[in-house]
Formats: structure tokens, C-alpha cells, sequence
């Protein structure tokens, strides 16, 4: 009896896998794209003449009229700003970033003045 309960679902199982296995069917090739041909407008039958144009009734003037132009005022501040060039020498450039460095930027920027400013520069930034 066992045997036949075994026989019959071993083969109730190859039935079943049997019929699951996956149809291929070739898929449809797309057709080309085909470009509708252009349709070019008849040419215009009727003549149309031009009309004349008044040109006399310019006015410089009107079209061009002087605006007077507004000068800019400068809001005034409180307080006057600190000059930092006078506040740092060379010496506390030097103090501040090392001689190669200031070297550098003597060589690099052409003179020692414009070394200072670089210096005064990094000392706002930090």
C-alpha cells in the first residue's frame, strides 16, 4: 500500500512539473519609425501692396527724453573706519607667519608693502 502512495504522488509530480514548464513564443519585431513627408504651403496669390509711412512726425524729444540723472550720496557712519596698514609692520607680519613666508610673498606680490597687506588680510580672517 505504501508503495502506491509514493508511486502515485512521484507521479502526480512529474505531471505537475511537466506541464509548468515556460512556453517561449518569439516576441513581434518593431517596425521602423517612418517619417510623415512635409507639407510645403501653397504660395500667397494675392499681391499685397505696401502703404506709406508718415516719417515726418518724429520727435527726438519724445522718443529720447533727458532724465536727469541722480547722483548717489553715501550714507555717512558712525564710526570712521581703522586704517589695519598702519596698525601692523613688518615685524609683526614676520612675528605672525614666519620669514619664509614673508619671503614669499615679497618675491610673489613684488614688495614688501604688498607682503603686509596679504598679512593684514589673514590677520581679518582668522
Amino acid at each position: 500500500m505504501q508503495r502506491w502512495i509514493y508511486l502515485s504522488l512521484s507521479s502526480f509530480l512529474m505531471v505537475g512539473c511537466m506541464t509548468q514548464q515556460p512556453v517561449y513564443r518569439p516576441l513581434p519585431k518593431p517596425k521602423p519609425a517612418t517619417q510623415k513627408p512635409v507639407v510645403k504651403p501653397d504660395k500667397p496669390t494675392k499681391v499685397h501692396k505696401l502703404k506709406e509711412v508718415q516719417d515726418n512726425n518724429f520727435d527726438p524729444d519724445y522718443m529720447y527724453p533727458e532724465t536727469p540723472k541722480r547722483t548717489r550720496t553715501q550714507t555717512k557712519t558712525d564710526t570712521a573706519p581703522v586704517n589695519v596698514a598702519e596698525s601692523m609692520g613688518k615685524e609683526e607680519c614676520i612675528a605672525m607667519i614666519g620669514q619664509a613666508k614673508f619671503d614669499k610673498y615679497t618675491q610673489m606680490l613684488g614688495s614688501e608693502d604688498a607682503a603686509i597687506k596679504r598679512c593684514i588680510l589673514l590677520k581679518s580672517m582668522k
